[in-house]
């Protein structure tokens, strides 16, 4: 240690500071932040509620607060069934009145002057039914700090056991005092009390009326049966919270847990008691919305702005009993489920009322851990989860598509990248257009076939026509993943030759090297489930190219008619006949084309140098999605049952012949099923002498059949 020599050294002053000192000048320490902060929230409008930031100043709001709380205590113990509330037009006056029992006159000066002053410290006080008392005041601070730091605190109280009534006045933070003399009254027992905060502690004393009104609806939804009144307006609910999530959302809410749970102890005198929990959690399922979660909590009617245990312990139930559920499905569809994939767009509304709550702070923002709380909440999640998912199957088929859309999305990503690098790469196979600088003139030949690309070479325009030859049918991307699209030589081609990028959407065709992409495919079933292949590969990756008008289909001629002046062309079966029938046209030949690859260099040179093709148009998205989706999708059976629709229709239209010719078709598959279910009946009933009773109803069946 070192050793002082010389003069004396300055001590620090020390000094005793009363509570009201104290209080005043340290607010922070029992109401939090006397600073004007933003908070993420929501604020009630005439039939709804608005999630927005506002200005927020904690220190003020406690301490309008305290007063309420002790409005909410009184009701827990049965005694309050009315809360009035007014602010005053400048917004500097509340005043609190309730209905209850009050409490003997002779304490009022210690209730609201002194700290540590109150009815709630026995933490494990039981009530008539044997059950700890559940309380949001517990250290005799909140009421006395308000007090303390407010220019005005005015108390009446009117007692319901000694039927007496008295008026305190405490002036610039209790220095002054002034009383009525006690005296009987007449109607209602109760508490009232008005308040205008120090002007000196909080800068300004005005009441955010927004705020305030906030609050009291608050504690309205966490009371059910407790009525509010503030400024005239009345709030009065049932359903408790469940109405707060409706609220929100009429007919997305859910009730998801609205239970109790009871546990037993045994108190420091060894006296055995009871507790008991309420929990009430209701959801809002917004399933068009991709925000993420929001979550409403209250323990014992006080806002956890913060959080806490009562959130981390819901949510996480919520989301691992889904993920459990959902296994299966997960590994099925290849995707890997995350947290935002189950809980986004949902609004959580959480109720907890127990006992003895343990907050981080006065300010009780924020709940800290809870055995018994925790047991409660493992409990009931796990019993209301199961009927939750039973009710709602299309919110896990969601989560699933969330998945596939986020992995997809992700995909894209890699895509992108690797399609900037393809794109660059020179394709081999293209037949490219000569122009070099205005390209929005240049069109691209998808054709099937090389045998075709070979007549497109002579009979195209080579300053604006290109082409490109597909071997076979194009791979259905529907049923592929990204990787599987992006190793598709193909396609590949195809996108460095357009100049496109998967995952990157394309703002203007004209930036484009072909604006305009043609697929020229046969004129029979296999050329159309190519250009089908193609749309669906456009439209999966870049649907904006259908409202560009860039997409279009050539039909190649399917008949040459060579006449003693130029030839004529079609492209059906009906359009020949009206050739024949047209008057002055002598035919030499007709030549049927089977492909591409038998055209001549005539009907080639009539195809490429039509002015406009036909434009594959997406009228409705909605339909288009379901289209592709039941024509390239896994399902089957959409598939078939698309067909059946389709026999079905075409059947009705038939006439003549083509009609018999099908009804004797349908006739004979009845014959062959009659046939056939005759051979089962004769199995059954040759097994029936020895088959128990189960068969004979198989019998039966099979008879009814018959």
């Amino acid at each position: 240690m070192a050793k002082r020599t010389g003069a004396k050294v300055k001590e620090a002053e020390i000094e005793a500071k009363d509570q009201r000192w104290h209080c005043r000048n340290r607010v922070t320490l029992v109401f939090g932040s006397n600073d004007i902060e933003e908070l993420d929230t929501y604020v009630y409008t005439k039939d709804s509620l608005e999630f927005k930031t506002v200005k927020f100043h904690q220190a003020k709001s406690k301490a309008i607060e305290e007063i309420l709380d002790n409005c909410i205590d009184e009701f827990y113990r049965g005694h309050v069934t009315e809360v009035k509330t007014t602010l005053s037009e400048d917004g500097t006056r509340v005043t609190i009145s309730d209905n209850g029992i009050g409490f003997p006159l002779n304490k009022v000066p210690m209730v609201y002057t002194e700290f540590r002053t109150g009815s709630k410290f026995k933490d494990q006080e039981v009530d008539s039914k044997g059950y700890l008392h559940r309380t949001l005041g517990q250290n005799g601070l909140g009421a006395a700090a308000t007090c303390l730091t407010s220019d005005e605190f005015n108390v009446t109280v009117k007692h319901y056991n000694s039927k007496k009534e008295q008026t305190f006045k405490f002036t610039d933070g209790a220095l002054k005092t002034s009383k009525s003399r006690p005296k009987p009254f007449k109607g209602n027992s109760g508490v009232k009390i008005e308040v205008v905060l120090a002007k000196e502690v909080y800068k300004n004393n005005k009441i955010d009326s927004e705020l305030l009104r906030k609050r009291i609806i608050d504690l309205a939804y966490n009371n059910p049966g407790l009525k509010f009144v503030f400024n005239g307006e009345t709030f009065h609910y049932k359903k408790g919270l469940f109405e707060l999530a409706q609220r929100i959302d009429e007919k997305n809410a859910q009730l998801l847990v609205e239970d109790k749970f009871v546990y037993e102890g045994v108190n420091i005198k060894k006296k055995k008691y009871k507790a008991l929990i309420d929990m009430s959690v209701a959801v809002v399922l917004d399933k068009t919305s991709e925000e993420r979660e929001k979550f409403i909590s209250f323990v014992n009617s006080t806002p956890t702005y913060d959080g806490g245990y009562h959130h981390d312990r819901v949510k996480r139930y919520f989301i691992n009993i889904l993920k459990d559920k959902l296994e299966r499905e997960a590994k099925k569809a290849k995707v890997t489920l995350t947290d935002n994939d189950i809980l986004g767009g949902m609004t959580f509304v959480i109720g907890i009322i127990m006992p003895n709550p343990r907050f981080e702070s006065q300010t009780k923002r924020k709940l800290v851990r809870d055995n018994h709380l925790e047991k409660a909440i493992e409990k009931h999640m796990t019993k209301y989860m199961t009927k939750f998912m039973r009710n709602n199957k299309d919110y896990l088929e969601l989560i699933i598509d969330r998945a596939k859309s986020r992995q997809k999305f992700a995909a894209l990503k890699d895509a992108s990248k690797k399609g900037r690098k393809q794109k660059k790469q020179r394709v081999e196979k293209l037949l490219d257009a000569n122009e070099r600088r205005n390209r929005e003139n240049c069109t691209l030949f998808i054709c099937e076939g090389d045998s075709a690309i070979g007549g497109l070479r002579s009979a195209r325009d080579k300053l604006f026509q290109g082409g490109i030859a597909l071997r076979g049918k194009p791979m259905n991307v529907t049923q592929a993943s990204i990787k599987d699209v992006l190793n598709n030589q193909e396609f590949s081609d195809i996108m460095a030759s357009v100049g496109l990028v998967i995952g990157q959407k394309v703002e203007d065709p004209s930036d484009l090297r072909y604006p305009r992409v043609v697929f020229l495919a046969d004129s029979d079933v296999d050329g159309g489930h190519i250009n089908t292949l193609l749309t669906n590969f456009f439209y999966t990756f870049w649907p904006e190219l259908f409202d560009y008008g860039a997409i279009q289909i050539a039909k190649a001629p399917l008949f040459e008619v060579i006449t003693d002046k130029d030839p004529i062309y079609a492209e059906s079966e009906s359009e020949l006949e009206q050739i024949k029938k047209k008057p002055g046209v002598k035919i030499k030949e007709i030549q049927r084309n089977k492909g591409l690859g038998e055209m001549s260099p005539e009907a080639f040179k009539y195809v490429l140098g039509r002015d406009s093709y036909t434009k594959i148009v997406i009228e409705d998205e909605k339909d288009a999605k379901l289209t592709m989706h039941t024509c390239f999708g896994k399902d089957t059976q959409l598939r078939k049952d698309l067909l059946i629709d389709h026999e079905d229709y075409t059947g009705d239209k038939l006439k003549g012949s083509k009609k018999k010719v099908a009804s004797k078709k349908v006739a004979k598959k009845k014959i062959a099923k009659k046939k056939a279910a005759k051979k089962k009946v004769t199995k059954k009933k040759v097994t029936k002498k020895v088959a128990k009773k189960p068969s004979k109803k198989k019998t039966s069946k099979a008879a009814k059949k018959k």
